[in-house]
């Protein structure tokens, strides 16, 4: 329980305020498999991204956990690579936080990097091409409905994961491109009556922490200020 305390204030704020918009759309849907589901998905994958934002290595089990779900609402909703999104998560963030776990929080806070200009160009090329392979591949091979959505959200959220295994602060740029782009995917299958709202508005709290991230997390240095740490 120690890993949930000593978090920015915010943060606290902000998962009270999405478990509260996750309560009120499960009990105002249908109770399925698939919202409840969704709904334990949502609320634990909130705690991972605010978990991350405190650099805290209970992420890594939160995240893991958040994950199982995910796939499975990703696979009942046909976004596939969605699907691969979250292993691509387990690889990069959550496997190696619960290798190091004893170690993860102080390391991380204290080995912060950022990019110069050849990172920058390196990690939006990298996008790029990730996205258009992908949502070529899983448009032509599967009946994914939304490839060119779904390839976006993939290929930034990949990048994403990357860049935080690195431990480049760089990654809430990506975090929170991915969080629009989630919001985006999400909304349309909505519409399209292939999952709950509930998707949709998991993202839009993701925005909202990566936007807290900029200003009170350890990853950057007005947060790193108010904690006393280093500048980076």
């Amino acid at each position: 329980m120690h890993q949930l305390k000593g978090w920015p204030q915010q943060n606290y704020y902000l998962f009270w305020f999405a478990f509260g918009c996750q309560l009120m759309t499960l009990v105002d849907a249908k109770i399925t498999p698939v919202t409840i589901i969704t709904f334990v998905g949502t609320t634990l994958g909130v705690l991972c991204v605010l978990a991350i934002n405190a650099t805290k290595a209970v992420n890594g089990w939160l995240g893991l956990l958040s994950a199982a779900c995910f796939i499975y609402v990703g696979f009942i909703a046909r976004n596939y690579l969605s699907m691969f999104e979250q292993l691509a998560y387990v690889v990069t963030l959550d496997l190696p936080v619960l290798i190091s776990v004893r170690t993860w929080n102080d390391d991380t806070k204290n080995n912060l990097k950022t990019f110069n200009a050849q990172k920058w160009m390196l990690s939006i090329g990298f996008t790029l091409i990730v996205w258009a392979v992908s949502a070529y591949l899983i448009g032509q091979f599967t009946n994914d409905p939304r490839p060119i959505f779904d390839g976006m959200a993939f290929a930034i959220s990949l990048t994403g994961g990357i860049v935080c295994f690195l431990r480049y602060n760089n990654q809430y740029f990506w975090w929170l491109f991915s969080g629009v782009a989630q919001l985006v995917l999400w909304a349309i299958t909505f519409a399209q009556g292939d999952a709950s709202l509930a998707m949709a508005i998991n993202a839009s709290i993701y925005v909202i922490n990566d936007i807290l991230a900029f200003t009170v997390s350890p990853w950057f240095n007005r947060g790193r200020k108010q904690l006393g740490l280093k500048t980076i």
